[in-house]
């Protein structure tokens, strides 16, 4: 079976057909998900898929385009949340550099910093594992992590990869996990394949970031004015094959490694 490390199932995507597509993952070869936090309503709404779901867990955290909502309060709500017994992890935060000359209420590098690292000190504080998203800020991002790893942070997946190989092995150094998607099949993805070929498979799983980076073929589909294919879990075979391929695995051997992987990360027993 596989297992989707990163989903976001509560998006409004997936608003006409949420329920029979989650019921369907297990037939289709997915035996778990974990359904992420963006937005502090999207944790909210991530914990409650995972009360009604068996075969889905749950991450809760804010994503950095979301931390100006952040506060006191709604920390101190994030704190519970990653108490329930579902809720295996504080996801996903991070840093995210993009768009600062395209966004006008994109919130500031030094704010996105400020709720990163009190999200980092409260994973630290629960002994709960983390889910990152780091985009264009590689530096800052292993800065962070670094002194989060010196206080005692234990299991992270740096999601959706996309720096360099180096990069990846500090990561793993640290005893981290490194999340590969739809991305490993797009053409002309050389750093990510580097990465990806150059740590050990053990510390490798997949995911998805459904509905976004649907991976080819699937994303071949577009009709003519539409740039959007809708991505879901049914479709990380693709993504299992083509790590397969670069890796010098057999999809099998990807699969077996990757459903332990996942579960060692988000400590969820293999049953």
């Amino acid at each position: 079976m596989i297992f989707d490390t990163h989903t976001h199932y509560d998006d409004d995507a997936y608003d006409k057909d949420r329920d029979e597509l989650i019921q369907s993952l297990p037939a289709g070869g997915v035996g778990k998900v974990c359904n992420i936090g963006a937005s502090f309503r999207g944790a909210v709404d991530s914990l409650a898929l995972a009360e009604r779901y068996a075969h889905v867990y749950a991450a809760v955290g804010v994503h950095p385009d979301e931390v100006a909502e952040m506060d006191e309060e709604k920390l101190a709500a994030i704190r519970e949340m990653a108490q329930h017994p579902k809720a295996v992890a504080i996801g996903e935060i991070g840093l995210d550099y993009h768009g600062f000359d395209r966004y006008e209420d994109k919130p500031s590098k030094e704010l996105q910093q400020y709720w990163f690292r009190r999200q980092l000190e409260l994973a630290v504080e629960l002994d709960k594992p983390v889910v990152i998203h780091s985009r264009n800020a590689a530096a800052d991002t292993l800065n962070m992590m670094r002194k989060a790893h010196e206080q005692g942070l234990k299991d992270a997946i740096i999601h959706c990869y996309s720096y360099s190989r180096e990069i990846a092995l500090e990561y793993v150094e640290m005893g981290y996990y490194i999340g590969f998607g739809g991305v490993v099949t797009y053409e002309g993805q050389k750093k990510v394949t580097k990465a990806l070929q150059g740590i050990p498979l053990e510390r490798v799983v997949l995911e998805t970031d459904c509905p976004y980076l649907t991976p080819l073929p699937y994303r071949e589909g577009r009709e003519p004015g539409i740039d959007f294919v809708r991505n879901s879990s049914l479709y990380l075979p693709a993504v299992r094959d083509k790590i397969a391929e670069l890796c010098g695995r057999t999809p099998e051997e990807i699969e077996e490694v990757t459903w332990a992987n996942a579960h060692r990360v988000y400590r969820i027993p293999q049953i």
